[in-house]
């Protein structure tokens, strides 16, 4: 059986984890922080980052984006990613815009964490900056569309969701829900399916 190495609030982690209960795809899923004592997460990924998904014959796929597009085109129901380019640029430009906000969310969180004397302003504001724009640029191109890229369910709001989901988890003064209604009628959307469900994860 496939094994998924990641922790239970890794936003790239909850990414893959929602597209294997999506997908309907067995994987047993190890909690393992690379930095903790005796983490395996090395092994199979030699910059020692999470997730990494480690196949039957022992092969190893990373990052998150590699490792959903493996499982979509391993399993082809219920396609995450579509086929044809227009749709499937789309898709990835939106995946590209979640996790690039989810970086910078990443980012401001590692800075924060350090002694306040020692925290660099210009990095915060400069992620804050990209934060802010990404989520803006997120709430104009969702509209009132049902979905991100339109009608249909797929990786761009699985990105999205994994994302929004770390903002409020880790940086809950952003205050996304109240300046995007767009976003929070997303979120709440996302929140009663079985795959966000089941992966959302409260604050350690």
């Amino acid at each position: 059986m496939m094994k998924l190495f990641g922790t239970l609030t890794s936003p790239y982690t909850r990414k893959v984890r929602v597209a294997l209960i999506e997908k309907r795809m067995e994987c047993e899923f190890v909690i393992e922080a690379p930095h903790t004592p005796g983490s395996h997460v090395k092994t199979f990924n030699p910059l020692g980052k999470i997730p990494v998904l480690v196949l039957d014959d022992e092969t190893a796929i990373y990052d998150s984006r590699v490792i959903v597009e493996h499982l979509d085109n391993a399993s082809p129901g219920h396609r995450l990613i579509p086929d044809d380019n227009r749709p499937r640029t789309q898709v990835r430009r939106w995946e590209a815009l979640a996790d690039g906000c989810t970086d910078a969310a990443v980012a401001v969180l590692m800075e924060l964490r350090r002694e306040s004397a020692h925290q660099d302003e210009s990095l915060l504001r400069r992620q804050h900056e990209k934060i802010n724009s990404a989520l803006h640029t997120m709430a104009d191109d969702l509209g009132n569309k049902p979905w991100c890229t339109g009608d249909f369910f797929n990786l761009a709001d699985i990105a999205t969701g994994c994302c929004l989901g770390f903002l409020a988890l880790r940086l809950p003064a952003t205050d996304w829900r109240n300046d995007y209604p767009q976003l929070a009628r997303l979120a709440d959307k996302l929140a009663i399916r079985p795959s966000f469900r089941d992966t959302n994860a409260q604050p350690q």
